[in-house]
């Protein structure tokens, strides 16, 4: 084959195609489809990815491939393949599908540098430009681009004195060490032994050591191993027994802990029969969806890992799925537990470098599972046994930009291809999901009981309102003050939960009304006490906090909304005596502080653990008997039909926490609105009544799972044209589309403006719409040049998570 097809890294339509190239004699029987290439594109070189493979180009003069970035393909066929499904399906571009399914250091970092191209053109040099070149023949284009030279240098490259080089590199590297190998035979090595005097013992046992390893080895490891300093090595080196290496070494984020070996555990009755379906696929190298619907602490964990092992036995590989929120230091150890160095995890804790390590060793095959949030679903192995993904419900599993992909249906996907099973797990299903076992395009796996008998934690309502009519002014309710001094006093522990972060919600002049808002994006700006900031949660604009109203100059300005700051400090001054452990995005923000936070915890450190989302699931302490919800209602009162469905899930994992071990568990949710269906229900335990009322709901209003949605939002700094695009999508679907179809808006977004770009949107609600695709990819080719030369922006969402 003499030409490559590549896709190329130009997010754009007209370019969102395969381009042919011409495959140099030297890479001729070495490029294969899914290798990384470096090609000329126009005037500079881009990064692409092989495609296929012909005899023929479709036009007659094709550019040679420059580079070639890849030895082995980055993208199996099957990942090939799900680049072109994920096209279709999110109605992306082929390159944005091609790179979510790869580590950002593999990313292409594109560098300008700069050469001069003879002596002779130095003379003619801009005055400005000379002293650049003065020791030099090129340098790189950041070095000037920011100085007062830049013009000059645009100049003198208009001339053709100066050539623009583009060049296309990883943005990650490999991390390499200093190593040695024998240099000698073993007869040659074992004479040079004998002769060695006595003050020579060290160089005799770095020879020995290496005789046993009979492989490169880092000149660290010997010297850590053997205790010595590295001179007797470099001695070996200069008399020509050693020769020095580079050898590549990983960077293991888990690399100073040591796992203790589990056993599996024995399996109740519901849990032997719940595995038992999954074990047959396995076996018998079937696919079916199973949704394995088991209460907070039922031991689904326990299933997941005893399912993997079958698959492990068989010499398969399999993925296992958790949303980012739950990839807690402990979920990582009961994997490394059970299955040791047969385990890589990626998730956005580790460093650049250390997820590109961990993704070469699933790459390498040197690694048989896979535990990660939602981009590990595309991790390349080729031989998959089993996809699983926990907590299925979560929200975080959508990816909100392009490709906007749910890793269910990527799971599901690959499931089919590999003929294995999917297992969906959580105590709160998604409606959609539950509504499909219901209908048998899942199977139903049922846990009801918690592991150890423990039964399920009692719960409280308080309502707010009757606490402030009764003059408790208090964050706290009196019943869940009462609750937290009895737990203190036991000894035993308690967690606070919050469903937000910062300090106070956002600032208020009780005079006049005035709220300081973001001038960037129409949303109130976050009060961070600590820094005693304003700041806006979406495009990162700061301010400092008005002493006095900018408006009517009143000095009453009042902290509205309790952030976890907020109550911290609250906490210091009822309970002054209690330990408290804060997690939230600001304390958890540095690498390895939301693993020494839970250890402060779990080691009895602290007896308060006080957080926002990321304490609602996946953390298991014996010790933790009283549960607080402080405000329950947050979410309910948000612009989302998911709103009540959000709120019940995260009520249900919350009180989860509580009483998971010997000792019984409580939980006390204080709310505003005690009477809401979802409150009530979550505090009974009782999913069952809740997906049959809220799916009355649903099929009221027409939303899923009776009809499917999609999302149209437009954006642009002129809001004139946004309203005028918006109006005219709105008016082409309800031309072309069905009258079954619903066609909500245009309207303003809920955040109506972020970064100075107003948005607008219309909302499809629809059941059988063939050509509904074809329209949408209609209108992006549309609007394509204003998309491009006006900065007007077009996000098709075809299952929208987010509707701000």
């Amino acid at each position: 084959m003499s030409v490559a097809s590549v896709i190329v890294d130009v997010a754009a339509k007209q370019t969102d195609r395969a381009f042919d190239y011409a495959i140099p004699d030297k890479w001729k029987g070495i490029i294969v489809p899914g290798m990384r290439v470096v090609v000329p594109f126009g005037p500079r070189k881009v990064q692409g990815f092989v495609v296929a493979l012909k005899e023929e180009a479709e036009v007659k003069r094709v550019k040679p491939i420059a580079d070639l970035l890849d030895l082995t393909p980055v993208l199996t066929p099957e990942l090939l393949e799900i680049g072109h499904w994920l096209t279709e399906k999110t109605l992306c571009f082929m390159i944005s599908a091609f790179q979510v399914m790869l580590p950002a250091a593999m990313k292409a970092k594109y560098d300008k540098e700069l050469s001069l191209l003879s002596k002779e053109a130095y003379e003619q040099l801009h005055e400005q430009v000379k002293p650049f070149f003065q020791s030099r023949s090129s340098l790189k284009w950041s070095e000037v681009e920011k100085t007062a030279a830049a013009p000059a240098f645009h100049r003198d490259i208009q001339k053709g004195l100066i050539e623009v080089v583009y060049v296309v590199k990883n943005k990650g590297n490999k991390k390499t060490a200093k190593g040695v190998k024998l240099n000698q035979s073993l007869e040659e090595i074992q004479q040079f032994m004998s002769e060695l005097n006595k003050q020579a013992e060290k160089q005799k046992q770095v020879l020995s050591f290496m005789l046993n390893r009979n492989e490169e080895v880092a000149i660290k490891e010997i010297a850590e191993d053997l205790q010595i300093t590295s001179a007797p090595i470099k001695a070996l080196i200069n008399k020509g027994l050693l020769a020095e290496t580079e050898i590549e070494i990983y960077r293991d984020p888990y690399q100073d802990r040591y796992f203790t070996p589990s056993k599996p555990f024995q399996l109740t009755d519901e849990q032997a029969e719940a595995i038992a379906p999954i074990l047959q696929d396995i076996e018998e190298n079937l696919h079916d969806v199973f949704l394995m619907y088991g209460v907070t602490g039922s031991g689904k964990t326990e299933v997941y890992l005893q399912s993997i092992d079958q698959v492990l036995k068989k010499g398969k590989e399999a993925i296992m799925l958790v949303p980012e929120i739950s990839l807690t230091p402990q979920m990582v150890k009961r994997f490394k537990e059970r299955f040791g160095s047969k385990v890589a995890v990626l998730h956005s804790g580790l460093s650049t470098g250390e997820k590109y390590d961990e993704w070469r060793k699933i790459q390498r095959k040197e690694v048989s599972v896979v535990v990660g949030a939602r981009s590990a679903v595309f991790a390349p192995f080729e031989n998959l046994g089993l996809l699983i993904i926990d907590e299925e419900h979560e929200t975080s599993y959508k990816q909100e930009e392009n490709p906007r992909y749910h890793a269910r249906d990527v799971a599901i996907y690959r499931g089919q291809h590999h003929q294995c099973p999917v297992i969906l797990g959580s105590a709160t299903p998604t409606l959609e999901s539950f509504a499909r076992a219901q209908k048998g395009v899942y199977k139903l796996l049922t846990l009801k009981q918690r592991m150890n008998k423990s039964s399920m934690p009692s719960v409280d309502i308080v309502d707010m309102r009757e606490e402030l009519r009764s003059g408790n002014r208090s964050m706290f309710s009196t019943m869940l003050f009462e609750k937290m001094k009895d737990r203190l006093e036991k000894g035993e522990q308690i967690v606070l939960f919050l469903n937000k972060r910062g300090h106070s919600s956002f600032v208020m002049c009780r005079d006049c009304g005035y709220v300081p808002t973001c001038e960037h994006c129409e949303i109130s700006l976050t009060y961070h006490r600590y820094q005693n900031k304003l700041k806006c949660h979406y495009c990162g604009h700061e301010e400092h906090v008005h002493t006095e109203c900018p408006e009517c100059h009143s000095e009453h300005i009042r902290f509205f909304g309790s952030g976890t700051q907020k109550v911290e400090e609250e906490l210091t001054k009822v309970l002054p005596e209690a330990r408290v452990v804060r997690m939230d995005v600001d304390t958890t923000s540095r690498k390895g502080a939301h693993e020494k936070l839970l250890n402060k915890f779990a080691s009895g450190e602290a007896q308060i653990l006080l957080g926002t989302q990321m304490i609602a699931k996946g953390l298991d302490f014996p010790n933790v008997t009283l549960v607080g919800v402080l405000t329950a209602d947050t979410m309910l009162n948000l612009p989302d039909f998911r709103a009540s469905e959000k709120t019940f899930q995260l009520l249900t994992q919350v009180s989860g926490r509580a009483g998971r071990h010997k000792l019984p568990g409580e939980v006390v949710i204080q709310t505003y609105t005690p009477e809401h269906y979802s409150i009530q229900l979550a505090s009974q335990h009782d999913y069952d009544a809740f997906y049959k009322h809220e799916m009355e709901i649903r099929k009221m209003h027409k939303y899923p799972p009776f009809f499917y949605l999609a999302l149209v939002t437009v954006s642009h700094e002129n809001i004139a044209k946004v309203v005028s695009v918006t109006d005219k999508i709105s008016q082409y679907l309800r031309q072309k589309l069905s009258p079954q179809t619903t066609i909500l808006g245009p309207v303003a977004s809920p955040i109506a403006k972020i970064k100075d770009r107003y948005r607008y949107q219309c909302m499809l609600k629809y059941k059988l719409e063939p050509s509904l695709i074809p329209l949408l990819k209609y209108i992006l080719e549309r609007y394509q040049a204003e998309m491009q030369k006006e900065n007007l922006t077009i996000t098709i969402d075809l299952n929208p998570y987010s509707m701000m």
